[in-house]
């Protein structure tokens, strides 16, 4: 009996053990648990302040410019031909050359129409001997006539004959004029100033005014002609600006990281690609030192409007809400302010606010979408 009873007793103060020690590990857990929560609640002003960056809302004129991809392209292309038929004595331009325009580029053969040229000065002298000779018959004659010696019929011819070479005299002077064009003809000449290409006839063929191949191309790039497109929703800005004057246009290098020159605007095109629904520009570009050449890639702006007096701020200040576009303001006190405002037009990077804030206010740019009215903020940049 004594031992069943020792043996419960130690049962029992096992059991009672095993409670007090599942009992001390839970107490122990709550502790640790209720730490955190402690800490968090201590820290929680700092927690609800939201990061943000923040930029200011300045005044001030904004250039509103409209952007579009293009092509550069010669502003002016000759193929040079020859006009007279002949062999091709001597080639007098290097590939590649700038010339003006009247410089010789070549020179063909120039001694058939030499001789074209003394055969109708020796006849224009022939008809000028004849036309002296039968003028003073024509007077002698009339002499006679009036002393009746002669017939009338006979003074009349002699009169014809006179007015016949008169008539030739002119032919040989056309003649005389053809000769030498054609002598001006075998000097090939420039008809632009611009930049020769490759030398598509060598000297010594002979070559004919039928050519279609011609003897060398020409290309005038300054200026460089500049062509582009644009939305045709911007049609009636470009046609406002254009109407009032120039209108300036910026062109640079295809990943618009180059300036490559300043022009005009010179033509609107006269209808809209259905397709792409864009319409073409061309502006005219001073190209001196041939920073444009053609069928290269660009891109270009044209300045539309400057802007005076704008408010602007950053685009991605803006926010779209239910109730139309609206920007967080930040004052001193560090807290966010809801404000509706109304985008007059995005540029770019740049929106310009038509009312809602002023001048000098702070506008939160980055993390707006954390905010709520009356958040604490902590800015992280500002400009």
């Amino acid at each position: 009996m004594a031992t069943r009873t020792s043996t419960l007793l130690l049962r029992l103060g096992i059991a009672l053990a095993v409670i007090a020690g599942i009992g001390w590990w839970l107490h122990s857990r709550g502790h640790a648990a209720a730490r955190p929560a402690s800490g968090a609640t201590a820290g929680s002003a700092d927690a609800r302040a939201v990061p943000v960056q923040l930029a200011k809302v300045e005044q001030k004129d904004l250039p509103i410019w409209i952007e579009g991809l293009g092509t550069v392209a010669a502003f002016q292309q000759v193929t040079v031909r020859a006009q007279v038929d002949g062999r091709l004595d001597k080639v007098l331009f290097q590939e590649g050359q700038a010339v003006k325009a009247g410089d010789v580029l070549a020179q063909i053969d120039p001694r058939p129409y030499e001789v074209q040229l003394h055969q109708a000065e020796g006849a224009l002298a022939r008809d000028k001997a004849q036309l002296d000779a039968a003028q003073k018959n024509y007077q002698r004659y009339k002499g006679l006539q009036a002393q009746q010696l002669v017939a009338a019929q006979q003074v009349e011819s002699i009169g014809a004959q006179a007015g016949d070479f008169e008539g030739a005299i002119k032919i040989d002077q056309a003649a005389i004029e053809s000769a030498r064009l054609n002598l001006d003809y075998a000097r090939i000449k420039s008809p632009i100033d611009g930049i020769t290409g490759v030398r598509l006839v060598d000297a010594g063929n002979l070559v004919h005014a039928s050519d279609t191949t011609g003897i060398v191309v020409i290309t005038a790039i300054d200026p460089a002609a500049v062509f582009f497109t644009v939305p045709q929703d911007q049609l009636s800005k470009i046609a406002a600006a254009h109407a009032k004057g120039d209108v300036p246009v910026e062109v640079y290098n295809r990943d618009g990281s180059q300036p490559l020159g300043k022009g005009t605007l010179a033509v609107i095109d006269n209808q809209i690609n259905q397709t792409t629904a864009t319409l073409r520009m061309k502006a005219l570009v001073p190209n001196h030192d041939r920073a444009l050449w053609p069928n290269a890639f660009v891109k270009a702006r044209i300045l539309v409007e400057t802007r005076q007096g704008a408010l602007v701020v950053p685009a991605t200040a803006v926010q779209h809400g239910p109730n139309g576009d609206f920007v967080y303001t930040v004052g001193p006190d560090t807290t966010a302010q809801m404000k509706p405002v109304t985008v007059d037009l995005t540029d770019g990077d740049d929106a310009v606010l038509g009312k809602g804030v002023k001048a000098g206010e702070q506008v939160v740019t980055e993390g707006a979408n954390q905010l709520r009215p009356g958040a604490k903020v902590q800015a992280g940049a500002r400009k």
